[in-house]
């Protein structure tokens, strides 16, 4: 991969814990193929954020909160349409940790979100209600960071929400396609693609 970032760059490594790998609760099929290009990737940056799901117990995404099957489709929440998801990265398990085989060592900053109970988040930037912020934005403008590279899963979900604010607060967004899996809901992955042609989020 021909890609020499610039002092003013950042990479953010999207969610790659044990719980979305193979073999885990909410598993992205061919994620953990990932990881050797990823640390190959992730030590050409200087600047390295990562994001950590991080539910509590009964958290409205998980579909045993509502006594319904996991993927038996979507609630109506407070914040617009719920998709639900099996128990996946709560607080404190395993599941929840950071891929070991991951180095990221030199990362500045692990961004724990979705933590709130009652609301969800897919993006880096803002919980799922498109209103409360994460505080990412503020401190990578601190840094003087201008341009983010995202990589991780999953690309229909949390990295293309991330991907699209990230544009809307003002940041240059590239996706690395072959360092993001996509969860293959039905419509899920035309539409991430859709919108990232329609608010220009770049594609390497």
């Amino acid at each position: 991969m021909d890609l020499t970032p610039r002092d003013t760059d950042a990479l953010i490594v999207i969610d790659m814990q044990r719980d979305f790998l193979p073999g885990g609760a909410l598993a992205v099929a061919g994620g953990d193929e990932m990881i050797p290009a990823m640390n190959a990737v992730a030590a050409r940056f200087e600047h390295v954020v990562v994001t950590q799901d991080w539910h509590p117990r009964g958290h409205i995404s998980f579909a045993s909160s509502h006594g319904l099957e996991p993927f038996s489709g979507t609630i109506d929440a407070p914040y617009g349409k719920q998709t639900l998801w099996p128990d996946h990265c709560v607080q404190g398990t395993p599941g929840a940790e950071i891929d070991p085989r991951l180095d990221l060592t030199h990362a500045e900053l692990v961004l724990r979100k979705g933590f709130r109970r009652g609301m969800d988040s897919y993006s880096a930037f803002l919980e799922n209600d498109h209103m409360t912020p994460t505080g990412l934005a503020g401190y990578l403008r601190e840094r003087q960071i201008e341009r983010l590279f995202f990589v991780g899963v999953a690309f229909d979900f949390c990295v293309g929400a991330s991907a699209v604010d990230a544009v809307k607060l003002g940041f240059e967004s590239v996706v690395i396609d072959e360092l993001t899996r996509a969860v293959g809901l039905p419509g899920s992955v035309k539409a991430t693609e859709d919108r990232f042609k329609t608010i220009g989020v770049s594609r390497l």
